[in-house]
């Protein structure tokens, strides 16, 4: 069997991707540095259970996910919605007023040829 270290750094590295976040942002979400994060994914580092009920509510997560190691991590669909929305919207953030304007615009017009969902 794999080492238990390596499991539920591989889980965390799933749930982590599945809801759009960098090792950045969860570690900053965390309190972490990021190479803290990377340690933990790559099964480096043998996390506290303090350190991994962070990095659970910073998924939104109940602990007992990184243990499910038969079980594939699905993201909800909402979250899925959520995510795809947080990912646009960082895209936006670093871009000038100028073009989320023009991104708005383009919005309109691609949704108005598009039957409503």
């Amino acid at each position: 069997m794999a080492d238990i270290r390596s499991l539920v750094g591989s889980k965390i590295r799933d749930c982590r991707k599945a809801k759009g976040l960098s090792q950045d942002q969860l570690a900053e979400l965390c309190g972490f540095h990021y190479s803290y994060i990377g340690g933990v994914e790559r099964g480096e580092r043998n996390i506290s259970l303090e350190n991994l009920a962070k990095i659970a509510a910073a998924l939104e997560l109940e602990p007992k996910v990184f243990f499910e190691f038969d079980v594939p991590f699905q993201q909800p669909v909402s979250d899925k919605k959520d995510a795809a929305i947080q990912e646009v919207l960082a895209i936006l953030k670093a871009k000038d007023v100028q073009y989320i304007q023009m991104t708005k615009k383009l919005l309109v017009e691609i949704f108005k040829t598009f039957p409503r969902q």
